[in-house]
């Protein structure tokens, strides 16, 4: 059977591509500290694992694309010589799509294998590319066959198949995703996309629950000759694979599935309940129950502890007498125990009470203090208290903001958005001397309020809702600030954090619906202005010829950058001058008109100068500068628009009545 995948893929050129992607900052927290392709799996790493796997089948080529770990993978993993590895790593985030355009390295022939880092039984080779040979398809979408009580039913595995012309139809550069872009471009232009269910699930995960989940399934199966464990099945127990070298008390129960690697010590009375792994050198203390758990190498279990459905750390120290369910242990200093963010001190002695010291210890520390900071403690108590609160804030929203930051970069549509949070800053200080008269006083409902953007921002990461995530960012500023300074001053700066939400990117469902429409709308109206101007004009879908030339009005053109950009600024001249609100109202309201007339503008004379000169140059100037070219034109447009709105209407004049005073 090895002869036989081995004939086949030399028959038929295959590539591997292995998506480690980058560190999860949200959903668990042992991701921060170790990259998911890295959690061991019988003593070897899931990646390590996977590798092994391709080797053994006589596949050669494979690829490692990773987003900024690719030098910590390389040193944690033993490389196979039998593999022709290499290495990607992205600076930025380029979909796993880009990651297939990185990989291809100008192959033409070869088809290629998409597979996570983070799977715990990759499937056959030969069966994918039977799969995929079967259905007659460009593109095959592996799923996971559907399981009672699995996280996995009905999900994809994150497997791909593809041939080389999928190529084609992924961009040269940027972002571009298989779900959510090339699977639907493929569709769009008639190719076929074929799903195949697997035979048993790949084992996918990505945190501490889908991990486990994981490990049931993997020892459901039996953990492979390739572990070194033996089969032991006592009296007391079900199935379990125990190293050579463990050392167990006689006393112990085991109910199986239940692997124990080398040099594990389980003391006397200790409980475990499969599907649990107990890593090497794992010490579990007296009359310990283990349920469900995987604990990883040096982890220390001590006595009389119950560990149900967690995930131990390396050379994690959970102390005696101590109840931890539904929780990733990190390791940390002796004495402490890390448990997603939540600290559990070690108590010997139940009875013991904190005694209280704070006071004296207080009042020394004031005296030591300099006297400006004690005429000042009543300002500068609360503005550490919402230097704390921002930080913490920032800390949470980090991935959303570095998602946030990259796609300002690369994307042209949402590339004002970067100034927003600037502009917004501008705002409030320019309107410092007002606020400082405003009365704090703090609110609970922005603690509701709080909960609630939670909620959103829960909901955005649950049904994978970008958007939602990016809107809960505002929503939580908002609800801090009714947390911490009252309705009086929200009032006051709710206008800005509406402002604030221009920074955020439109949902892929508003964008894609409004984009052909823009496009034509753009291509339609150019061609109106230049036959108005008497050229002889010819409209073929986005293509306008003029004489000899063709000016393409690609989608990038359809004026959605314009749109964005002009709401940012017609948003801040509206914040800025003081003017009546229906006056502001429709200086912020033309903003699309005006955006589209600039737009039209720019495509008009763009097609007019193509008459004239040609060439890449002059097309990468006429499509990269001209868009910039357009902002004077809309501020003048603004400025028209305040002038005009000051000359129809004329504010009431105030009468003060004069008083004479006669001295005597």
């Amino acid at each position: 059977m090895v002869m036989m995948r081995r004939q086949l893929l030399k028959r038929q050129k295959v590539k591997a591509v292995i998506l480690a992607g980058n560190r999860d900052f949200t959903m668990c927290p042992l991701a921060r500290r170790l990259p998911t392709a890295l959690w061991p799996v019988s003593g070897r790493p899931a990646l390590e694992r996977m590798l092994t796997s391709l080797a053994d089948q006589g596949l050669r080529q494979v690829t490692i694309c990773s987003a900024g770990d690719s030098s910590l993978l390389a040193d944690s993993i033993h490389v196979d010589n039998r593999l022709e590895l290499k290495f990607l790593d992205e600076p930025l985030p380029v979909g796993t799509a880009g990651c297939i355009r990185g990989a291809a390295d100008n192959e033409t022939d070869a088809v290629f294998i998409v597979f996570p880092a983070t799977i715990i039984s990759p499937p056959k080779i030969d069966v994918l590319l039977q799969a995929h040979r079967d259905g007659g398809a460009d593109l095959t979408v592996m799923l996971n066959p559907n399981q009672e009580n699995s996280q996995l039913t009905g999900q994809g595995s994150c497997i791909y198949v593809c041939n080389p012309a999928i190529l084609q139809h992924v961009p040269k550069e940027g972002y571009f995703d298989i779900k959510e872009g090339l699977i639907r471009e493929m569709i769009r232009v008639g190719k076929t996309v074929h799903t195949v269910t697997l035979p048993k699930p790949a084992g996918n995960f990505r945190d501490r629950q889908s991990y486990l989940n994981a490990i049931a399934n993997y020892l459901e199966n039996g953990p492979g000759a390739d572990t070194g464990l033996n089969l032991c099945k006592r009296t007391d127990s079900q199935t379990a694979w125990m190293a050579d070298n463990v050392s167990i008390h006689p006393s112990v129960r085991i109910c199986g599935p239940v692997a124990i690697m080398d040099g594990a010590q389980i003391s006397k009375d200790v409980v475990i309940v499969g599907p649990a792994i107990i890593e090497r050198g794992v010490t579990i203390g007296q009359g310990s129950v283990v349920v469900n758990s995987a604990l990883w190498d040096e982890a220390t279990i001590g006595p009389n502890c119950q560990i149900q459905r967690c995930l131990i750390d390396y050379h994690a120290v959970v102390p005696a007498n101590t109840i931890v369910e539904e929780e990733s242990i990190m390791f940390k200093a002796p004495g402490i125990l890390q448990c997603a963010g939540k600290a559990f001190m070690a108590v010997k002695n139940t009875t013991s009470k904190l005694r209280i010291t704070s006071p004296p210890q207080l009042a020394g520390i004031n005296a030591k203090l300099p006297a400006w900071v004690d005429g000042h403690k009543a300002q500068l108590i609360p503005g550490l208290a919402m230097g704390v609160v921002l930080v913490a804030l920032l800390w949470s929203y980090w991935r959303g903001v570095v998602e946030l930051w990259q796609m300002w970069q690369r994307s042209d549509e949402y590339s004002s958005g970067l100034l927003v949070p600037f502009l917004a800053v501008y705002i409030l200080w320019s309107r410092h001397n007002d606020l400082a008269q405003c009365r704090i006083r703090p609110s609970l409902w922005g603690i509701l309020f709080f909960v609630g953007a939670q909620a959103v921002r829960l909901s955005g990461l649950a049904l994978i809702y970008s958007s939602a995530e990016n809107l809960s960012i505002a929503l939580s500023v908002a609800a801090l600030v009714l947390l911490l300074f009252g309705w009086p001053l929200l009032r006051r700066v709710s206008t800005v954090l509406l402002f604030l939400c221009l920074m955020l990117p439109w949902p892929n469902r508003i964008q894609a619906a409004i984009a052909l429409p823009l496009q034509e709308w753009a291509t339609s109206s150019a061609v109106f202005c230049l036959e108005t101007m008497g050229y002889s004009v010819m409209q073929e879908g986005n293509v306008i010829h003029i004489g000899s030339a063709s000016v393409a009005v690609a989608e990038a053109c359809n004026g959605l950058r314009m749109v964005t950009a002009f709401f940012v600024i017609s948003g801040l001249v509206v914040l800025l001058v003081k003017r009546t609100w229906w006056e502001k109202l429709i200086v912020f309201a033309s903003s699309l008109p005006v955006a589209l007339l600039c737009n039209t503008t720019r495509l008009a004379i763009t097609a007019l100068a193509f008459t004239v000169v040609s060439g890449e140059y002059w097309e990468k100037v006429f499509h990269d500068f001209g868009g910039y070219a357009m902002m004077p034109l809309a501020l003048a447009t603004v400025v028209a628009e305040l002038w005009i709105l000051a000359k129809l209407t004329m504010p009431p004049t105030q009468k003060e009545a004069i008083i004479a005073v006669r001295r005597k």
